[in-house]
């Protein structure tokens, strides 16, 4: 029975690394953190706010002014993820990021920002990078004909929230 348990470990010790290489070979070299490991992984649902402006030519587009979501951790709210881009966690830890990289994918863009602010001494105190991956809505599509108008556009994603290795 012993040797039954170590292979059953083994065999799910070696499935847990093949998954872990697997997500790593998804990552888009683009805004890899190779070295960093994850403090926490929070998935987002929330909107992506858009202005109807005038563009360099004088015709009316949309034009990103900021998210604004509920940031959920094994289906209990966890923080909120607002303008700056800026991502509070329900213990008042707080960073605040600076886009680094960009991989395009169907939906808004997967991002690697790096960290040019914080607060707090709780769970995002030590992070460096936050990583957007999974994207799925937040693009917004068709006429933008009145400047000032506001769109709200549903999205959701995973930030993935890294800190130095070692």
């Amino acid at each position: 029975m012993a040797g039954y348990r170590i292979g059953g470990l083994l065999a799910l010790s070696i499935a847990t690394l093949a998954l872990t290489d697997q997500a790593l070979a998804q990552m888009p070299t683009a805004i890899a953190a190779p070295g960093q490991p994850a403090v926490v992984t929070l998935h987002a649902t929330g909107a992506q706010i858009y202005d109807c402006k005038a563009g360099k030519d004088g015709k009316l587009i949309w034009v990103f002014r900021e998210p604004i979501a509920t940031l959920i951790l094994d289906g209990k709210t966890d923080g909120r993820h607002y303008a700056g881009p800026t991502w509070e966690h329900i213990d008042g830890s707080e960073v605040t990021g600076k886009v680094a990289a960009t991989a395009t994918a169907n939906d808004i863009p997967w991002l690697k920002l790096d960290v040019v602010g914080r607060r707090g001494n709780g769970t995002l105190a030590d992070v460096t990078t936050v990583q957007r991956i999974n994207t799925n809505g937040g693009v917004l599509a068709g006429a933008c004909d009145q400047e000032g108008g506001l769109r709200s556009v549903p999205y959701s994603a995973d930030y993935v929230f890294l800190r130095p290795g070692g």
